[in-house]
């Protein structure tokens, strides 16, 4: 199931697996203070995604958007990666489901790796902020990019990390 929490938190869980070595080095980078990574991110324009290409087969989607309402959310899941979500300026609601309770809207692996779901009421929500990271596995359904209160300027990279099989 899913883990979020602070970077160095997150870390922990996940020291043992090799497969995420590319997205701790990248996130060492970007989480920098002042550096050309965290730079880059905070230039983003609202609205934009740029593709980075890290090590193993891992990409990230460094992303800016006015964070949204739930009516304008929707659920989503992966089968070819795990989201390492981590917010560098902002802060965001995301809702967390077991994909076992939630039903399909539309499928549209294998062309993307992305499963749509219908509505869910019951749902966990967590509230990140700068620094703290969301990892979702193919288990995990998950609706991110809600607004806490209001719509507000968020920038936040998405690390796809490859799932081993």
């Amino acid at each position: 199931m899913a883990l979020f929490g602070s970077i160095a938190t997150v870390r922990a869980q996940l020291a043992h697996a090799a497969h995420f070595q590319a997205a701790f080095a990248y996130l060492d980078e970007v989480l920098a203070p002042g550096s050309a990574g965290m730079k880059r991110i905070l230039a983003v324009a609202a609205g934009k995604t740029e593709r980075v290409e890290l090590s193993g087969g891992a990409f990230a989607l460094e992303q800016a958007y006015l964070t949204k309402e739930r009516a304008q959310g929707f659920f989503e899941s992966h089968r070819a990666y795990i989201d390492v979500q981590v917010i560098v300026s902002g802060e965001e609601l995301m809702e967390v489901a077991d994909v076992a309770k939630l039903t399909v809207g539309e499928d549209f692996t294998p062309g993307k790796d992305l499963i749509k779901y219908q509505m869910f009421g019951a749902a966990s929500v967590l509230r990140l902020g700068a620094g703290e990271a969301a990892v979702f596995f193919p288990v995990d359904g998950h609706m991110p990019s809600l607004a806490v209160s209001s719509p507000a300027l968020l920038h936040k990279t998405v690390i796809k990390v490859p799932v081993i099989r």
